[in-house]
This record gives C-alpha cells, structure tokens and sequence, in this order.
C-alpha cells in the first residue's frame, strides 16, 4: 500500500496540469469532483497496483488507449501472480474467477411507510469478500421503486467505474421492477416516446438515467434478479445500508466510512 502525496499526484499531471477519467476512478473520486482531486486524494491509501496505473496512465489522451492499457496491466498482475502460487492454487482461483467475476454489486432500496422515507444501499464485494457498503438517496416522500431504482443507477455508476479499472463486473437486484424497467419495458417505452398505453410512467426521471446507462455497460455487466431476505449476505447488507440512510437522512450517495462489522451490521433493522 501507498500513501498518496503531492509528489505521486504530480507524476500523473498530464502537461496542463490535470488528470483523466480512468485516473479519478483509480483515485476513487467521482468526475464531477475533479476539480478537488488533491484535497480529496492526499492521505488517501493506495495499493501498489492502482498507484503503478495512475503513473502509467499519465498523458495518454485516449480512453481507448488508457482501456487497453489497464487491461494489459491486469493481465500481467494475473500472470505474475500465478507464477508465484501453486499450479492447483492458481486454476481455483482462475475457476472462481470466471463464474463470479472480479466484482459482485448487491443493490436495495427501502421505504418506511410506503410511500415515506426512503432510501437506497449498496454492498460490494470483490473477489466474494465484501469490500465497500454505499448507502444515501434519502428522500423523505419517496416510494420501494424509487429507493430500488436510486440503487440500480448508482450500482451501474459504480460497475462502469470498476470496468474502466479493467475488473469484471455483476450486479444483483432483488427489484425485479427496476430489472424490468431498463431491460424489457423501457425499449418499448423509449419507441413510444416514452409513452404507454394505460397512463404515466412512474419515475420515468430516473428510469431513463438507469437506461441510458445499461446500455453503455450491458454486454459486460450481467444484471440478475436474487431475492429478498433469503439468505444473501450482500443483499442483507444492501438492505442495512438503506436503513441506515434513513436513519442518517443522508441525501448524497456515499461510502460507509465506519469498520464493516457484518455479524453488528446485520443486526441493525431490516428495511
């Protein structure tokens, strides 16, 4: 791991003094942040990896070209450290690796009554142990589908960030509303002018937000239905995360800074 100083952000200034895309997602700084990237970023802590990268990526003014060379570094990590483990080791890991994907997102949202305070969550998890918990999108009149699709778009927002990083990528809902929303429903809707037989869509806002973005990421992000309460730890954790938006009334969508304790986590209330 590295501490992330003037000198290492200096190293990854490109000739006008600022940094791209794939850098800030590496950063794990949102795009609309960048012009605060040094006050966000120093004494962050960086693995080895993801500080090699930053430097890597300096001054290479295509995303193309920033995609193809993360690619090509994760490929030689993998490489390096299957030369280094066992041969039996090195084929689970790759085994596991190609059913479960470098990253899971688990997604829910919550309201308290329906329609009331609602909120959305998020667990993620890399390599099946949970790395980061999201939650916020408080909204004190919201309603279930709302909070489930807040979730679903921030899931997408944080699965396009890990792609640009060259990991694989699925996400998992427990909404088969929101699923059907931006996979079925919406390729009629948006034919229709964003019209249906029957009346309004409902939360067509945000449903196009989540549309549009599928649509960039879906040949390399599956996107299945699990259900609720049934015994996933990432979706039970997803679910403590929109609780705890309530509770907290947080209206951005943030990381859950306080140590990821799963068994006290999941005592909290269930939405």
């Amino acid at each position: 791991m590295q501490i992330v100083t003037e000198a290492l952000l200096d190293l990854g200034l490109n000739k006008d003094g600022e940094i791209n895309e794939q850098q800030l997602v590496l950063l794990d700084i949102k795009e609309e942040m960048k012009s605060q990237f040094r006050e966000l970023s120093l004494g962050k802590e960086l693995s080895d990896a993801r500080a090699e990268l930053f430097v890597l990526l300096t001054n290479i003014t295509t995303k193309k070209a920033r995609e193809t060379i993360i690619k090509n570094y994760k490929a030689l990590q993998k490489f390096r450290k299957e030369l280094n483990e066992p041969q039996e080791q090195a084929e689970t890991t790759t085994s596991q690796t190609a059913v479960e994907g470098d990253v899971t997102i688990y997604c829910d949202g919550g309201c308290t009554p329906n329609p009331g305070k609602a909120g959305s969550g998020v667990a993620l998890y890399r390599n099946d142990k949970v790395s980061e918990l999201w939650y916020g999108r408080y909204e004190e009149m919201g309603t279930n589908n709302t909070a489930e699709l807040g979730a679903l778009y921030e899931s997408l927002l944080l699965a396009k960030k890990e792609l640009d990083s060259g990991n694989s990528v699925e996400i998992k809902c427990d909404s088969m509303y929101s699923i059907n929303c931006i996979k079925t429903w919406a390729i009629s809707w948006e034919k229709k002018g964003w019209t249906k037989k029957g009346g309004e869509i409902k939360n067509l806002e945000i449903i196009k937000l989540c549309y549009a973005l599928y649509n960039t990421i879906k040949r390399d992000v599956p996107l299945t239905h699990i259900k609720a309460h049934a015994g996933f730890e990432g979706n039970e954790l997803a679910d403590r995360m929109t609780m705890y938006t309530i509770q907290e009334q947080c209206r951005e969508f943030v990381k859950y800074n306080k140590p990821i304790d799963i068994p006290t986590l999941l005592k909290m209330r269930a939405g």
